[in-house]
């Protein structure tokens, strides 16, 4: 709905020029990596409301990326003040699953830490 509302505006906001080459038209992959833009934030402590007394700041949505592997597996890219968080946090990988219908699309993602 969206992007029917908002159109390019809405789409460059949201995700990077890889991330619409790889969806196109395909609305429920965009919102699948919707979710997992919303998970990440939030494994990342932060979420999407702006938290100026939070350290990591305002998190724009692309700088948390989705990447398709040759395996076809979906990674998390993160840019900016999202890697920055990551690595104040010890986050050092990411596991990230997706799902979606026509109309639902969900996202489960976790963070891990190198242990010594």
């Amino acid at each position: 709905q969206a992007v029917s509302r908002w159109g390019e505006r809405f789409l460059h906001r949201v995700y990077t020029d890889g991330e619409i080459a790889y969806c196109g038209t395909r609305m429920s992959s965009l919102a699948a990596r919707w979710a997992a833009k919303e998970a990440v934030s939030k494994a990342l402590g932060t979420g999407w409301a702006p938290q100026e007394a939070h350290e990591a700041g305002w998190i724009d949505w692309t700088e948390i990326e989705v990447v398709r592997q040759n395996s076809g597996q979906p990674e998390v890219l993160l840019h900016g003040k999202a890697r920055a968080r990551a690595d104040a946090l010890g986050i050092t990988g990411w596991q990230l699953s997706m799902s979606h219908t026509r109309e639902h699309a969900v996202a489960m993602v976790l963070g891990w830490r190198a242990v010594s």
